[in-house]
């Protein structure tokens, strides 16, 4: 690993320590979102974006990634118990959606498999953001769907002021059982920083609604932590960083079955269920919970992973900003079924972008790069339904702007590439050109509209091209198909804003057309052993939408804020709906101050049914969502602090995530309340 990274790190360094020694500090204004690439605010980007950060990120935080963004508009989670859940922009998810640590991909095992959990870890992140539509241009032609970035300060970015600085979170939760905290420590002196961090999660199996049982096989342990150090100059810094984070997370629903091929496409198995669902488990102390661990089939996970950032004001005459990001990840995890393991995932990746933004030029202002990843995938055991294979993907890029007083433009364009190399079949090799323009116009005060048109392009992965076999998790057969071509998304987005005064909104309006979508078909042919068969095919789709809130201030303490979202996504020709998209969601939020130190929430939203579905595929049964919170932020000297508490599912609600693979087996958690405490000093 090291032999892979250090060099190029070495070289960096050589490059931008002597840039780094004079000049002056870079600093992100607030509220400028670091995935725009200019460090333009989210309300002044021509992409729809939201960003999650403070005490609204604290309060937000869950286990997961995608539990934590799902009350945004166009989000949900396509929720696979307590361990594993992505976030779903829009309806699309999986490798259509980049998940990314500050630029650069997670490179965990999540794209592959819904039960596989993002590495990304909620309560460690400063600042999350959400770019919603395609945002192929910058990130790659994967990301169809959109992006999410997660901001954390595993590197050091600046000295602090008294030379040290901290914060310690402590929380529970009541339907789980829930016992986690973390901390952060930096310390610094003349131009050098150091970081330590870390979490632990302890969680037993969630209980259901309307019921003295839970769920059986929804348990989460999660422990990491992270050493970085970084050398800070006027103009800029570069630091390393290297953490590790080990999870073991049960798997509510899986599928055993013992399957076997009369040809290369021909599966036949005969199984049973792994365990029975929804069984009660008798108590919950420590050596019980271990022995329920062993009970349930499980996820035993661990990567590890450097990271390398570096940015430099000036670094060569005509360019104003240099930006380097580069993670290296090795990445296993066993699935464990009665004790002993049943397949192993190995995932070591590479992934590096470069980003020069230039001074204007006749007015326009953008920025140039490049990216190149490497991912070397490996699984073995009774699912090995992938062969090895080594993927390449290297792209560059350029986005430009141009401002005027009412109006400003953006002009982008990328080149990708793309090689899998696979084990025992033909390679796979491809390329993809995406484009997009925009412009949002100011056309009276603190009113927007902004208008996208986007042409991007996604490359078949590894899986879509080779699967084939069993595949526990989804309780499916998956069938790959070696001879897909890429996809090509012509997305259309109009987002109308209003920015001040006592009434403010955002309602956006997009249509994603994607000639040759990759999607798994169900074939109809039950294979036995209760496993569907699903063979990865193109056709072109259609998903077509709207999403907005509208925040009122009633008066200086209370603001009431409506919000909502629809999705429709199908097939153009005849109409066909597909699988797992999001059911409607409309929504009422209450905030309260009651004094400058304590804020109240309540919250209801209604999701519907959601009766438009695939072929094979069932409905889910419409549902209503109510929480509240409350926190009280307050000093003690140096110290700040703030305690809340926070009820969700007060009405203990039967519900079912229908993005989520075993909604027909497994129901959200019932009533619950977490209590925490944050200290900052």
């Amino acid at each position: 690993m090291n032999r892979k990274l250090n060099p190029l790190a070495a070289a960096i360094g050589f490059v931008l320590l002597p840039a780094l020694a004079t000049a002056e500090t870079i600093e992100l204004e607030p509220g400028v979102v670091s995935a725009s690439a200019l460090a333009r605010q989210s309300h002044e980007m021509v992409v729809p974006a939201e960003v999650l950060d403070g005490t609204q990120l604290v309060l937000s935080r869950e286990a997961t990634l995608g539990e934590t963004l799902e009350h945004l508009p166009g989000l949900r989670s396509n929720s696979f118990g307590a361990g594993a859940g992505r976030p779903v922009i829009r309806g699309l998810d999986g490798a259509r959606v980049k998940v990314l640590s500050d630029g650069v991909g997670v490179l965990d095992a999540s794209t592959i498999s819904p039960d596989h959990a993002v590495t990304s870890e909620p309560m460690l992140a400063e600042r999350i953001e959400v770019l919603k539509g395609p945002a192929a241009l910058l990130y790659g032609g994967g990301a169809i769907g959109g992006v999410i970035n997660v901001i954390d300060r595993k590197v050091p970015t600046y000295v602090p002021e008294n030379g040290y600085e901290a914060d310690l979170e402590l929380r529970g939760n009541s339907v789980a059982n829930e016992r986690s905290g973390a901390f952060g420590i930096t310390v610094g002196a003349d131009q050098f920083a150091f970081r330590a961090e870390g979490n632990k999660r302890r969680t037993d199996d969630y209980e259901i609604p309307d019921s003295p049982g839970e769920q059986h096989g929804s348990y989460n342990d999660t422990d990491s932590f992270t050493l970085g150090a970084s050398f800070i100059g006027e103009r800029g810094f570069i630091g390393l960083a290297y953490g590790e984070q080990t999870r073991e997370y049960g798997l509510p629903f899986h599928e055993h079955a013992d399957c076997h091929t009369h040809g290369p496409r021909d599966w036949h198995c005969a199984g049973h269920d792994a365990h029975d669902d929804h069984e009660e488990d008798e108590d919950h102390d420590d050596h019980a919970h271990e022995h329920e661990h062993e009970a349930a089939p499980y996820v035993d996970m661990t990567q590890k992973r450097w990271d390398l950032r570096a940015q430099a004001s000036d670094p060569l005459p005509g360019f104003e900003t240099l930006r380097v990001r580069i993670g290296h990840s090795q990445y296993e995890h066993d699935e464990i079924e009665d004790g002993e393991v049943g397949t192993r995932f190995e995932n070591n990746a590479t992934d590096a972008r470069f980003e020069l933004t230039h001074q204007p030029v006749s007015g326009w202002r953008g920025v140039v790069g490049a990216q190149t990843l490497h991912r070397d995938f490996e699984t073995t055991g009774e699912e090995a339904y992938v062969p090895p294979t080594v993927t390449r993907n290297h792209g560059i890029f350029l986005l430009e702007e141009y401002a005027t007083a009412n109006w400003r433009y953006e002009l982008g364009l990328r080149q990708e590439w793309q090689t899998i190399d696979a084990k025992g079949a033909a390679d796979s090799r491809h390329s993809g050109t995406s484009a997009s323009a925009g412009a949002i116009w100011s056309f009276v005060p603190d009113y927007s509209l902004g208008l996208t048109l986007s042409r991007s392009q996604r490359l078949p992965t590894a899986e879509e091209l080779y699967a084939n076999g069993p595949h526990a998790a989804t309780s499916t057969v998956e069938l790959g198909n070696p001879d897909l071509d890429e996809e090509t998304s012509y997305n259309a987005e109009l987002t109308l804003r209003k920015l001040a005064g006592p009434t403010t909104f955002t309602f956006s309006l997009f249509r994603n057309a994607i000639d040759d979508f990759i999607y798994a078909a169900d074939t109809g042919r039950d294979v036995g052993g209760e496993l569907r068969e699903i063979e990865y095919r193109q056709r072109d789709a259609v998903f077509t939408g709207i999403e907005g809130q509208v925040r009122f201030q009633a008066t200086g303490r209370t603001a009431l804020t409506l919000f909502g979202d629809h999705v429709r996504g199908e097939l153009k020709s005849g109409g066909e709906d597909l699988p797992r998209i999001p059911a409607d969601r409309l929504g009422v939020r209450l905030n309260q101050s009651f004094s400058p130190a304590i804020d109240g929430q309540l919250q209801l939203y209604r999701v519907r049914q959601q009766d438009r579905v695939a072929s094979f595929e069932s409905e889910t049964e419409a549902y209503n969502m109510l929480s509240a919170g409350l926190s009280y932020t307050g000093f003690f000297n140096q110290t700040q602090y703030l305690l809340y508490v926070k009820a969700n599912n007060l009405l203990d609600e039967k519900a079912r995530e229908h993005t989520s693979f075993i909604k027909d087996e497994v129901l959200l958690p019932g009533r619950n309340l977490t209590v925490g405490a944050r200290l900052a000093f």
